[in-house]
């Protein structure tokens, strides 16, 4: 690695009573740290000149000796030359609890703090797992996408509410209710094998109380507000707000979440190193494609830069997607990336950053009449500040997600709305995130519960009336839009005009809009009615974008358009036409 220190954490009864050696030769013990709880030992090692080995890690108490074995394991050929996913690439987010249970087995593990499994409660847990998953990539590859995102697969040992994954209880084991570290690995190689990337859902803002690092504390400060409960005001514009008290950023970034998630202080070096380390460590052992970072904007800002720092200087080709959840406005999103004019105060070295207000608005966009404030206009304006983002390639595209409302809040009666959703998240600039089961038009909100639009996936559970993994499974409607989905999501594979392109577009005229992408010569229109009357639409005024052209492939239907003087749109039609 290019970082040859190593931090081994020793936890037991009194342990920094103990003397500390190791028996290897080449790799020196730097550091010895106590904590102020006994029960914890910090070593640092320089394994600079340390080749593949297993060694000792030897403890003296007296006339006690205890020995720790520890093994140094050779690296992959190439590990550091992994390929991130870009722009390139489309990533289907999934909730493992929720998508397909592949082995029963697993469901109640004895011991742990949640004991049981109730479909019918969206608040608990109901016993989807890796091997489900495992089971389906071939629909998921099927379906088109390039990349997985899970949802943290972990362990959250706590009493309620475990089957989400956002309350860490071991950084470095996954959930025994989802299978092992051997069966996530096994998982990552299985999706490598179908052309899949995979992303991990990771959490440095806070932990699980049920973490032993928490119930029995290195330090009191090892946590904000030494370990004791100060909610966070959930004000995600406060750190980059250049007028915000010391106070009020010092209550967001140190503020926990809620009772039950206590706040790590990463500006303690060995939490920050702790945390750096996991994130690695799950890189090289799973064969990691890219990370998503939970609550990116809440972490100490200065420890936050390292960690990418340090992932990015062992793997340069890597990416990190930060959730910067900041719905109503693009430029405080645009200042956590990397490289961002806006943000004076660090280069945050951050690749990609969320677009949650695409998010936000899509509703009003799609489900509502275009006039000329509403509708597709929205979308004209928030394009407009896309000059906000040092890499506009790199941002992530997004209509819905598990902590969003879903796009559709109930079963729509036609898909106009949904195609013309689905068609602008598949050829505007950036990374497009799908959710599971958007494909299937999968509907509900958040406002009783989360777990609302969180649901099952039909067939993925044993004796389940329907599968929707399966054509027969599912509704003539269900059907139409997994087709359309699954054409685009090919088409686009590959296709460097969407991935590469640039992109022009037109103030919406006559309730239409248009843009067009191109790359080295090549350009596709994407055309939009925005409401539900008939369009005669002039194409004059398009003239720089069609040039000479007499007629275009509709990607869509395969057919061809006419490109006349006049277009003739049917109600909330969209186009995707080659030219």
């Amino acid at each position: 690695m290019k970082n040859p220190e190593l931090q081994v954490m020793l936890y037991g009864e009194h342990i920094a009573s103990a003397e500390v050696s190791i028996s290897s030769k080449d790799i020196m013990l730097q550091e010895v740290v106590k904590q102020e709880n006994p029960n914890y030992l910090l070593l640092y090692m320089n394994i600079s000149e340390a080749a593949p080995q297993k060694f000792e890690i030897i403890l003296k108490q007296g006339k006690k000796q205890t020995v720790v074995p520890y093994e140094l394991k050779q690296r992959r050929p190439s590990a550091s030359e992994v390929e991130g996913f870009n722009s390139s690439d489309v990533l289907y987010l999934i909730m493992p609890d929720r998508f397909a249970n592949g082995d029963v087995s697993n469901d109640i593990i004895p011991g742990m703090l949640e004991a049981k499994v109730d479909r019918n409660d969206p608040f608990a847990r109901h016993g989807g797992d890796l091997k489900g998953i495992e089971n389906q990539l071939d629909y998921i590859a099927n379906l088109g996408v390039t990349s997985i995102w899970l949802n943290p697969i972990q362990e959250n040992d706590m009493k309620e509410g475990s089957y989400h994954g956002y309350a860490i209880t071991d950084y470095y084991q996954v959930d025994r209710r989802f299978g092992s570290n051997e069966e996530f690995r096994s998982l990552v190689q299985q999706a490598h094998n179908k052309g899949l990337k995979v992303v991990m859902d990771m959490i440095f803002n806070h932990c699980g109380d049920q973490n032993y690092l928490f119930k029995d504390m290195p330090s009191k400060d090892w946590f904000n507000f030494k370990g004791n409960y100060v909610q966070t005001t959930f004000k995600t514009a406060t750190p980059s707000d250049p007028y915000a008290s010391d106070y009020a950023k010092k209550i967001v970034v140190d503020g926990w979440f809620s009772e039950c998630m206590p706040d790590f202080n990463q500006r303690n070096r060995h939490v920050a190193t702790y945390l750096i380390q996991s994130s690695i460590w799950w890189i090289e052992y799973a064969d990691l494609d890219g990370i998503r970072q939970d609550t990116y904007v809440y972490p100490d800002p200065d420890m936050m830069v390292r960690w990418c720092k340090e992932v990015f200087e062992e793997y340069p080709n890597f990416n990190i997607v930060g959730e910067v959840m900041i719905p109503n406005n693009p430029v405080g999103t645009a200042y956590w990336q990397q490289n961002s004019v806006l943000n004076e105060k660090a280069n945050t070295k951050l690749k990609s950053v969320m677009d949650f207000r695409l998010r936000t608005i899509a509703g009003k966009v799609f489900h509502e009449e275009t006039s000329w404030d509403t509708g597709l206009q929205l979308l004209f304006e928030h394009f407009a500040y896309d000059f906000c983002y040092p890499d506009i390639n790199n941002v992530m595209r997004l209509l819905e997600n598990h902590d969003t409302d879903r796009f559709l809040l109930e079963t729509p009666e036609n898909l106009n709305a949904y195609k013309q959703a689905v068609t602008l998240l598949l050829t505007i600039p950036g990374i497009p995130q799908l959710y599971y089961g958007q494909e299937l038009l999968m509907s509900g909100s958040n406002k009783i519960d989360f777990g609302y639009v969180r649901p099952d996936m039909p067939g993925g559970w044993k004796g389940d009336a329907i599968s929707v993994f399966q054509e027969n499974g599912r509704t003539a409607m269900q059907q139409e839009a997994f087709d359309f989905m699954s054409k685009l999501l090919h088409w686009r594979k590959g296709n460097d005009v969407i991935s590469k392109g640039k992109m022009k577009h037109f103030m919406p005229r006559n309730n239409v809009y248009v843009y067009e992408r191109s790359c080295d010569g090549r350009s596709i229109l994407v055309i939009m009615n925005g409401i539900n009357k008939e369009v005669d639409l002039d194409l004059a005024p398009y003239k720089e974008v069609i040039g000479d052209k007499t007629s275009s492939k509709n990607v869509l239907t395969n057919g061809n358009v006419s490109l006349g003087r006049i277009l003739h749109l049917q109600p909330k039609e969209v186009l995707v036409l080659e030219l």
